[in-house]
């Protein structure tokens, strides 16, 4: 039986960085009444507007949810959506010294139209370019000061395809963290979805699995999916492969074992962030452990938890701690 209580004061004391895209969240609440008279579309009267963390800030944010030191490595522009972010993430502890402000970039805004639970529109505001080499440089020069300060315990990649990670950034980073010692994980998109190679834990979706390897995977067993962990194995040397199901759970397997761990029953309200949410958990958990299993179950009930908020959101220490004495105790 497992303390999770001592393992929650654990992750407490570990240190992480998240490398990656960071955004801006707006969610634009209102109420429709009718139809406008200009074209057939909703008018949307505002009420209230809020703005929370996406992307790798999300990451950071779940982080920092389980009081681990937390500090981002990222590239914004220099405005004011930047300056938002920049204040929110200082608010919840999270570390920005590194991050760099470019005048050639736009910080990555997304805005969403809400009424009545249900999302009616989504703006989005970005540059999805790589960044200059001079960022780049600055990033990792940023990046290897830090490991030589700090020794982290784990770093994680969240890569939504808007520049921030290059493919030689990736390089050079998993490069110093192997020689380090030092736990890598990945959420992977497209375009990247071959660079990550050596990394310790590789979690893709299910889709984002297809898409990677170009495979239509029909039946989602254990037989098909030891197929798919080879096929990434053989591409990226990596430790770990941990794949996101959606509603069949997720999918685990190393060099020893390989299993799918079910979803627990919720109210699914919006999947928007679980992702971000499972990678934090994982790569927490398996630092502080080194228990792939159990960091999956974590994960598992983490993603779930999150799913029950509208929009991103940050996980609950205290929930996660009750749902797994609860569920996973014995």
């Amino acid at each position: 039986m497992h303390d999770f209580e001592q393992l929650f004061n654990t992750i407490a004391g570990l240190k992480v960085a998240v490398v990656g895209d960071v955004m801006l969240d707006t969610y634009w609440w209102g109420r429709v009444d009718r139809i406008s008279p200009e074209a057939p579309v909703p008018v949307v009267s505002l009420q209230k507007k809020e703005y929370r963390l996406g992307g790798a800030s999300n990451v950071a944010l779940n982080t920092v949810a389980l009081q681990a030191y937390t500090t981002l490595f990222s590239v914004v522009g220099d405005d004011d959506n930047a300056a938002i972010l920049l204040n929110m993430l200082e608010k919840q502890h999270i570390d920005t010294q590194y991050i760099i402000k470019s005048p050639e970039r736009i910080t990555t805004s997304k805005t969403r139209v809400i009424s009545r639970n249900q999302q009616m529109m989504r703006l989005d505001d970005e540059i999805t370019t790589d960044i200059s080499t001079g960022s780049e440089e600055q990033l990792f020069a940023n990046f290897v000061t830090y490991i030589n300060t700090s020794a982290p315990d784990v770093v994680i990649f969240e890569d939504y395809n808007k520049g921030v990670l290059t493919e030689s950034f990736i390089t050079n980073i998993i490069t110093i963290c192997r020689q380090r010692g030092i736990i890598t994980s990945v959420d992977p998109k497209r375009k990247n979805f071959f660079a990550y190679k050596g990394v310790t834990i590789f979690k893709p979706n299910l889709k984002e699995v297809k898409d990677g390897l170009n495979m239509l995977l029909a039946d989602v067993t254990i037989g098909s999916l030891n197929i798919v962990h080879q096929q990434l194995y053989d591409a990226l040397g990596h430790n770990i492969s941990l794949i996101t199901l959606s509603e069949k759970g997720v999918f685990v397997q190393d060099e020893h074992q390989s299993f799918i761990l079910p979803t627990h029953q919720r109210n699914i309200t919006d999947v928007s962030g679980a992702g971000d949410t499972v990678i934090a958990v994982a790569s927490l958990v398996y630092a502080a452990t080194q228990h792939i299993k159990l960091a999956a179950a974590m994960a598992n009930l983490a993603g779930g938890l999150v799913c029950e908020e509208v929009g991103t959101a940050a996980l609950d220490a205290s929930r996660l701690l009750h749902e797994c004495n609860a569920s996973l105790g014995g």
